[in-house]
């Protein structure tokens, strides 16, 4: 027979000093990463050629995300809002639809007519429900957030792994945008 020892309830203080050290962790290193790549988008998305600027169309992530658009358009996702809300979707894939928000200039995407704002402006562009459902493919199986390429880096220490796996990632995203956008094509 084996003997276990007697269970007893967690400390307070215990659970409270565990819970911190776990916290203070994960601020320490996925914070310290969202906060750079949070830098990087904002100045990607503030700054252009002639420094900073008003309208998000002049910028460094406009001009990322035109020469993204033809790359994106077989999957139905050919505009370079798209691009530019993929590209700030690496700090948080919930920054997404918040920066078409900013993008198409809507005031308050949350609200009924905030959310029929932005629905009526992918309506204008020829954004449809299959285009919609592509860019919830490719949201779904795209890069994650930067915190967990962090993590990745960080426990598999090495920068080729994550790379690759970044690259894999953006493939399988985007030849699975690529095929049901082409396959609902033909069945539309």
């Amino acid at each position: 027979m084996i003997e276990l020892p007697e269970y007893k309830t967690p400390n307070a203080r215990t659970i409270a000093v565990y819970v911190w050290e776990k916290v203070k962790d994960y601020l320490t290193k996925a914070g310290t990463t969202i906060f750079i790549a949070s830098i990087i988008i904002w100045f990607l998305l503030n700054f252009g050629v002639h420094g900073m600027v008003e309208e998000v169309s002049d910028s460094f992530g406009a001009v990322l995300g035109h020469w993204m658009e033809p790359l994106l358009a077989p999957a139905g996702l050919g505009m370079w809002q798209i691009g530019v809300a993929l590209i700030s979707g690496i700090s948080a894939k919930e920054v997404v639809v918040s920066s078409f928000c900013v993008l198409f200039g809507i005031s308050n995407v949350n609200s009924a007519t905030g959310m029929a704002a932005l629905t009526e402006q992918f309506a204008q562009a020829g954004f449809g429900p299959l285009n919609a459902y592509c860019m919830m493919i490719f949201c779904l199986l795209y890069i994650p957030c930067a915190a967990t390429i962090g993590t990745i880096r960080r426990e598999t220490r090495s920068m080729k792994f994550t790379l690759q796996m970044m690259a894999f990632q953006l493939l399988a995203a985007w030849t699975a945008a690529v095929l049901v956008y082409q396959i609902g094509s033909l069945l539309i």
